[in-house]
Parts: structure tokens; C-alpha cells; sequence
């Protein structure tokens, strides 16, 4: 679907839908625990990939309006099948989980999903009494029963892999140890995960170079509410500093989510005119912080997002071409972008390269852009935030569709 945005300030009041790294885990932690209920979920495609795996591997999972149900333990099946769509997260947490429960997984992806790495846990796991029939590409099948022990992770890969980890390894038999080989990036997504594990009775010890983790543990019901997530509302607030006077509802302000971080480089910019932004904890904010820096002062520079040359596009390249497209000026590095104010925000035609914050991004510029803005594939937000443009034209946006295919 081929969208234009025609340049209008945004106003009104939005509720940010719930945030989806803190879904992903407690629809497993529920899962695993039963008797539990999990309520303010926005429905999207990551997140029914997720139910859809927790299902198949032996959980009853009740889906009532924005809330799901768990009312029995998770009784895992000898094999599954399972569709993680586009979704790492759900790839990358649900591995481990799995392996713990000594279920034998045949795992399916689709978009840029097989081709995102999945090394580390081929060499860890490994280790550890899992096999892997693994050709570089999905599906590929998971067999055998994790066991207990010493896991080296790098601490600057994705943060996915030790959020797995930290999943499964209470679960095994005999303590475990999760060892950074590196400083660890994405900091607040670990920490997200250890909040949420706390919440279901488990309990993870951090120690100088990782983590400790007992095993047999016990996942203890608990039901919750998950609230909103701070990396949507990336893209409201950006739109606030470029004009638009929008009342953001339904966020935790004591959040332990690193996208918080927006509201402290929004008063960056507008304190300094531009931003140097080390984005290895907030990988997710880089297409909506390029956005704005383009309506900067002067020269800001993202640093640390070398991971983002595997997201849903190669963000570092998509977010440059977004930039580049509507009038900005855009460099990529070797590790993120310099982007240069131009004074020339003239709008033009952006490919959101089937990347949701792409098309969310080229949205929110195309509220301050001069002319009008042009996103193809804007459906692509249906990955995360499937009402964004029907928020955005509650807010007073205008959005035309010139294009279904």
C-alpha cells in the first residue's frame, strides 16, 4: 500500500499502544507460569507470532479483546512447528525456551527473518545438548534438551540472545552462568527482561561479567498489565518538537525502557541545535532521531548502530535514503549516520523497504516537511503498530492511500 502525507501539525490526544519487547516477554513468562492473565496488549504481527509459538509449544493461550488468558501450565508437545513471521524476537527468544522444554522445533521466517543471524546460538547451544540442522536460512529444526552450565556471549551482539537465555536456563537442570566476553550493549532490553522474570518469581543475579541463574526454578503465576511502549511514542514526541501539540497517555514514567531516552535527546536538540547520539542502547530510535536531527541547527552524528544493517531492512541504508529522498542530507558510516540539516525539507517519495519505522518515520517528517510526503509499503507498520495511521489521522493527519498493490 502506497500512501501520501500531506504536511499538517498533528493535535490531540494519543494512548500509546503497549510496549512490545515487554509483551514478547510476558506472554512467555505467562506461558510457562499458567494461571496467568496479561492485559492491555496491542495485537500485531511480532505479537501473535509469539502466542502463535507459545501455543505450539503446549501453551493454552484465550484471546479476549486486548487481553490473553493462560489458565493451564505450558504442556509441551515432542515436536512443534513454528512461525516467527519477521519477528526476532520471538526467533531468537523462543530458541532457548524450547530447547529448555526438550521440544524439537522446526522454526519458519519470512521478510529478512532467515538472515538474520542465529551463530550464537549454534556455538553455545551446542555446547550444551542441543543440535541444529541449520543451512544459513530457515526452516531449520532444533533438536534435544539444554542443559546447565558456562554460556560466553558477546556482550555487544543482540541483546536477544541473553534475553533467551535468561528465559530458558531457569529452567534446566543445575545452575548456569551467562558470561559477557564484551561491555554489553542494549543494556535496558536486559533489564526489561529481568524485570519482567522478577514479576514470575524468577530470579537472575547479576554479577561483574554477567549473570548467574539457578536452575529448576519455578515460573509462579502472575497477572499484569503491560504498559505503553516508549519506543513508539518516539515518533509523537519527535512530532511535538517539530510543531505538532500532541498529549501522549498510557506511559510509565518510572520505566526501566531505554527508549526513554527520546525525551532527553529532544531537549539535546532543542538546547543545542544538533546531537551526538550513542545509540548501541537505543538501536530502535535511529530512523525517528535522523528525522529530527534533519530539522536541526547543525551536523548531529549516531554512533554504535552498526547492528541496524540487520533489522527488517538495513536501517542504517533506509534510514539515509528516508532522510536523503525529502530534501535532508544523510551519510552513512561505518556505524551510523551523519545527518546535516539542508533548510530544505521539500518531501518526496520514501520506500519504507518493508520496515515499520521507516514508514512511521517518513510519516511524522511528513508533518513539517514543505511538500507532501510519499511512503510506499506503508502497511509495513503493521509489525508492530497496525493503528499508527489511523492515530496519526485522529490526530489530524492527512493521509491519502494512492496505491493498494
Amino acid at each position: 500500500m502506497d500512501i501520501k502525507i500531506t504536511p499538517a501539525r498533528l493535535k490531540g490526544k494519543v494512548e500509546i499502544p503497549a510496549s512490545k519487547s515487554i509483551a514478547h516477554r510476558m506472554l512467555i513468562c505467562a506461558s510457562l507460569a499458567g494461571n496467568s492473565e496479561i492485559s492491555g496488549i496491542n495485537f500485531s504481527k511480532d505479537i501473535d507470532a509469539t502466542i502463535q509459538a507459545m501455543s505450539a509449544l503446549g501453551s493454552m493461550i484465550y484471546i479476549d479483546k486486548n487481553s490473553a488468558d493462560i489458565p493451564d501450565l505450558i504442556n509441551p508437545p515432542e515436536k512443534a512447528v513454528i512461525d516467527c513471521n519477521e519477528s526476532g524476537s520471538t526467533l531468537r527468544f523462543i530458541i532457548p525456551v524450547a530447547s529448555a522444554l526438550g521440544v524439537e522445533t522446526e522454526f519458519h521466517g519470512r521478510g529478512r527473518l532467515p538472515q538474520r543471524p542465529i551463530d550464537i546460538y549454534i556455538r553455545e547451544l551446542s555446547k550444551h545438548g542441543i543440535t541444529f540442522s541449520y543451512n544459513n536460512t530457515m526452516p531449520f529444526t532444533v533438536s534435544g534438551k539444554l542443559t546447565s552450565g558456562v554460556y560466553e556471549i558477546e556482550g555487544n551482539v543482540s541483546s536477544q540472545f541473553i534475553t533467551g537465555l535468561l528465559l530458558a536456563l531457569p529452567l534446566v537442570d543445575g545452575n548456569s552462568e551467562i558470561i559477557l566476553t564484551s561491555p554489553l550493549e542494549s543494556r535496558p532490553y536486559v533489564d526489561i527482561t529481568i524485570d519482567v522474570l522478577k514479576k514470575y518469581g524468577i530470579i537472575i543475579q547479576e554479577n561483574e561479567n554477567g549473570f548467574s541463574i539457578k536452575g529448576n526454578q519455578k515460573y509462579t503465576p502472575h497477572d499484569d498489565k503491560v504498559e505503553g511502549d516508549f519506543s513508539q511514542s518516539a515518533f509523537f514526541y519527535v512530532a511535538n518538537a517539530l510543531g505538532s501539540l500532541i498529549t501522549l497517555e498510557n506511559l510509565n514514567p518510572e520505566s526501566v525502557q531505554g527508549d526513554k531516552k527520546i525525551l532527553d535527546i529532544i531537549s539535546d536538540i532543542k538546547r543545542d541545535g544538533f546531537v551526538k547520539v550513542d545509540c548501541s542502547d537505543i538501536p530502535d530510535l535511529v530512523p525517528i532521531i535522523a528525522v529530527l536531527a534533519s530539522f536541526g541547527e547543525s551536523e548531529s552524528v549516531i554512533y554504535n548502530a552498526e547492528r541496524l544493517k540487520i533489522k527488517e531492512s538495513n536501517r542504517l541504508e533506509t534510514t539515509a535514503s528516508l532522510i536523503n529522498n525529502i530534501g535532508g542530507n544523510a551519510e552513512v558510516t561505518a556505524d551510523g549516520l551523519i545527518i546535516r540539516p539542508t533548510g530544505n525539507m521539500h518531501g518526496g517519495i520514501v520506500d519504507s523497504a518493508g520496515d515499520h519505522r521507516i514508514a512511521m518515520a517518513a510519516a511524522i517528517a511528513g508533518t513539517k516537511t514543505s511538500g507532501e510526503v510519499i511512503i510506499k509499503g506503508a502497511e509495513a507498520v503493521e509489525k508492530s503498530y497496525p493503528d499508527f495511521f489511523k492515530d496519526y489521522e485522529n490526530l489530524g493527519g492527512i493521509v491519502n492511500v494512492i496505491s493498494m498493490e
